[in-house]
């Protein structure tokens, strides 16, 4: 049996596998952000994570999705990232002494959550208001406007309209735009 080679040289390879793992670590941070639904701290949620992020004139459009186990809330916990065969690509945790990325490229340390997302993104995403997003509320630490399917608060529009079936979407339509979206295991 032989091994079929991966397209592109070597480099690029690597590039597009470092790419890959921030963005699943970036993903998974914002899923970690949230409490597990109808869990406790030490219980384990499952599910499927989306991140879209619209092209602006100097990048591409950048997209991908993960399996992902995390246990904990936005103060404390552990998110495992993995491929859809099973196989853990990253391991975040974090406290509130700081947060660790562990990937198949050693193990980085940041002071919070956002920080982790400026550098892997170039942008901060508001991780510290998902835990409440995702449990169906606005975060008390900003103002929202109520709207028909949800919120909007940050400047992202939250849809809830899906919630009872683990499905939480939040979307920015300032540039550029990016599309979250969460659906839990065990929801049809």
């Amino acid at each position: 049996m032989t091994a079929r080679a991966w397209p592109g040289p070597a480099p690029v390879r690597l590039a597009r596998v470092a790419r890959v793992l921030s963005w699943c670590a970036v993903l998974g941070l914002v899923a970690c952000a949230s409490p597990p639904l109808g869990t406790g701290q030490g219980e384990w949620t499952s599910g499927r994570l989306q991140v879209r992020v619209e092209a602006l004139a100097d990048q591409p459009a950048r997209s991908m999705s993960a399996a992902f186990d995390l246990r904990g809330d936005g103060t404390q916990g552990e998110l495992r990232l993995n491929t859809p065969l099973g196989t853990q690509v990253a391991r975040a945790r974090w406290s509130a002494t700081g947060v660790s990325l562990g990937t198949s490229s050693g193990e980085r340390q940041f002071q919070s959550l956002d920080e982790l997302s400026r550098e892997a993104l170039g942008e901060a995403l508001p991780l510290a208001a998902l835990p409440d997003w995702l449990a169906g509320r606005p975060w008390p630490g900003a103002g929202h406007v109520p709207g028909s399917s949800g919120f909007e608060q940050l400047g992202w529009q939250v849809a809830l309209d899906r919630r009872a079936q683990g499905i939480i979407e939040a979307r920015r339509v300032a540039p550029p735009a990016v599309l979250l979206r969460v659906r839990l295991d065990g929801s049809d």
